[in-house]
């Protein structure tokens, strides 16, 4: 019989047990856990925060006792492993009792991540605390429901509003802290803008581009003072700054680790013989930029655990671990926001050449009562039309499309490929021509030739070396325009392009309307005229955004509708 040693539950630990006992009913399966809690939902702590979850056990997704009678796991919480022996193939475990020292024949590694505290004066405050565990919720929504009237979070990443919502939620007044330029920075930032301000909307006072550079204590309630000089009340601080694997004593016992994270092939195996690891730990490939770096989601994680088991068990016939997207998806009040694969930022980064796609479709048929915006980004290869991410924000759909089209890159797809998909229609649900088909459609139109794009960020120097031509309606045209653009609506264009010709004087023309369809219509009427011509990617509901605060000083509105 071979023993299994699993070093951390929650999602990749405990996947690789339970899988192990699956295919194995012989093998002795130990999974030593350092917390108090091996399997519990990290996902769910923001909720039970907020009071959505109201009941604490709900967060326990297994115990050691439901683990034993269904899996015969020997599942042992308060074992901390503070050393390997790989020659020795053993851990080195602290106990509430001491030392001990267990042996293995196979060692999964899944100890997650820590959370980083930032070197803040003030940080060790008692009403500081993060969000990883059980215990952090628990605190937490006993701050909650003992009175805290004013939060503090640090740190907009996802966790991070999740929290704020549910603070928000429960009556609290927050503010939120992001160094980067807006919440949730892997959002490009024409989205990030739609639920920035959602987020304002709920009460949430957002501070973006800030640090907390100190935390004042005091007797009633802490100050957080921020590097653009505001300070913040708090009576509770919830600190979501970023995670960093946490494998001190695994690199120590010469497992290769990069920048702390544990180095594993496509099967999970790390540099020492009879040795894996999972979950985030490890250092995952990028499928789309080839760079290497930890994914802290626990999908992946579960799947990885899995694959391991697999491989400790049937080498011969066990599948390779994929390399994860980043496929993932936040509840911002109203908005669901969601996104896969790389975004422009990343792909400038790697060099790699993209042709960005916006769309505003509706999520079901517009006659349908309740209809809305699907805000889409979509990133394809220029010439072979692969997709290489997409991004999604809207009140309703936003989840289907975007796993729709995780599913399409990680099937190799080109975008002219999303035209054929077969999806669900019915008018509450979805359209004939849906948002993911409209993906398909426009881009293939990019691709070959039959639509040419420009964007928001050209904005200016569209404006210093071409005509701009409005095709919207009379009453969007006063609601708010570009400065010096020519207005004709779309279905006077045919009459009135000679109109086009002399205001363009040989300049290039570029065409917008709201959201791209009307403008993608005059961009051929215009460009059979032959003239220069290009259609504005997202429409002006994508300007809007990317112009963010700056709308008001940059868009024209006539003085009847001020």
């Amino acid at each position: 019989m071979s023993r299994i040693v699993i070093v951390g539950g929650v999602a990749g630990g405990m996947s690789a047990a339970a899988r192990a006992r699956r295919l194995d009913e012989s093998a002795e399966i130990i999974v030593l856990e350092r917390g108090p809690h091996v399997s519990f939902a990290n996902c769910g702590l923001p909720y039970f925060v907020g009071g959505e979850i109201e009941d604490p056990a709900k967060l326990l997704v297994q115990t050691p006792e439901t683990l034993r009678a269904a899996l015969a796991l020997d599942v042992r919480p308060g074992h901390d492993v503070i050393a390997v022996d790989t020659a020795a193939k053993n851990v080195t475990v602290q106990t509430a009792n001491g030392l001990e020292v267990i042996d293995y024949d196979a060692l999964v590694l899944a100890p997650g991540a820590a959370a980083v505290i930032p070197a803040i004066p003030g940080i060790t405050s008692a009403r500081v605390r993060t969000l990883r565990t059980v215990d952090d919720a628990l605190a937490l929504r006993d701050s909650v429901t003992g009175g805290a009237r004013r939060a503090v979070v640090l740190g907009a990443g996802f966790i991070g509003v999740e929290a704020a919502e549910a603070l928000a939620a429960s009556g609290l007044e927050v503010s939120i802290v992001q160094s980067s330029a807006h919440p949730l920075s892997p959002f490009e930032p024409e989205l990030a803008w739609l639920f920035s301000q959602e987020l304002r909307a709920i009460g949430i006072d957002v501070h973006a581009g800030a640090t907390a550079t100190v935390i004042e204590e005091g007797a009633g309630h802490d100050m957080v003072v921020l590097s653009d000089g505001s300070r913040l009340a708090a009576d509770m601080i919830v600190l979501s700054v970023g995670v960093r694997p946490d494998t001190a004593s695994f690199e120590r016992a010469g497992i290769a680790c990069v920048r702390g994270a544990i180095v594993v092939d496509d099967h999970g195996r790390t540099s020492v013989p009879g040795v894996w690891a999972v979950g985030d730990a490890t250092l995952g490939v990028d499928p789309i930029t080839g760079a290497r770096h930890p994914v802290a989601l626990a999908g992946p994680a579960n799947r990885a655990g899995r694959l391991v088991a697999d491989d400790i068990l049937r080498p011969a016939t066990a599948r390779a671990i994929p390399p994860a997207l980043g496929t993932a998806i936040v509840r911002v009040g109203s908005l669901t926001a969601a996104l896969t694969g790389a975004n422009r930022a990343v792909l400038h980064a790697h060099g790699i050449a993209h042709t960005t796609l916006h769309l505003h479709a509706n999520q079901h048929a517009g006659y349908f009562p309740g209809a809305s915006q699907i805000h889409l980004v979509v990133h394809i290869d220029p010439d072979t039309g692969l997709l290489l991410g997409a991004q999604a924000v809207g009140t309703e759909g936003v989840d289907k499309r975007i796993d729709v089209l995780a599913t399409a890159i990680r099937a190799g797809m080109a975008v002219d490929e999303l035209i054929d998909l077969d999806l669900a229609y019915s008018p509450p649900y979805g359209q004939a021509k849906d948002a993911v088909n409209l993906t398909g459609m426009v881009g293939e139109n990019v691709l070959n030739g039959t639509l040419s794009l420009w964007y928001a960020e050209d904005l200016d120097e569209v404006l210093a070396t071409s005509l701009v031509l409005d095709v919207r309606r009379d009453d969007e045209w006063a609601t708010g325009h570009v400065p010096g653009a020519l207005h004709i609506p779309h279905t006077e264009l045919r009459e009135r392009i000679d109109e086009v010709r002399e205001r363009a004087a040989g300049r290039p023309v570029r065409v917008m309307c709201a959201s791209g369809v009307r403008s993608a219509i005059a961009h051929r009427v215009v460009t059979q005229a032959g003239l220069d011509s290009a259609s504005l990617s997202g429409g002006i509901l994508t300007l809007r955004a990317s112009l963010g605060s700056r709308a008001r000083d940059v868009l024209v509105v006539d003085a009847a509708v001020r």
